[in-house]
């Protein structure tokens, strides 16, 4: 998946806060729940609009840059 199948921005739909693609659901929410420790499960089961491929997906794609900012502050 790439980002475009994840996440979306559309100022007249969702005040152009990153939202999980086809869903008024921003991103955040994810990381909020992950940081309450809830589970995903709880959070797709909460917004069951957002696939667990979107949901993995970004959490892979943040994975990604955080090892790539780091990798770029070691330089």
């Amino acid at each position: 998946m790439n980002l475009h199948d994840l996440i979306e921005r559309n100022p007249e739909r969702t005040d152009d806060l990153a939202v999980f693609t086809g869903t008024s659901i921003p991103v955040a929410f994810l990381f909020e729940f992950l940081n309450d420790d809830q589970t995903m499960e709880t959070f797709l089961d909460q917004y069951p609009t957002v696939s667990r491929d979107q949901a993995r997906g970004v959490l892979g794609v943040s994975r990604d840059l955080l090892l790539t900012l780091e990798k770029n502050l070691k330089s």
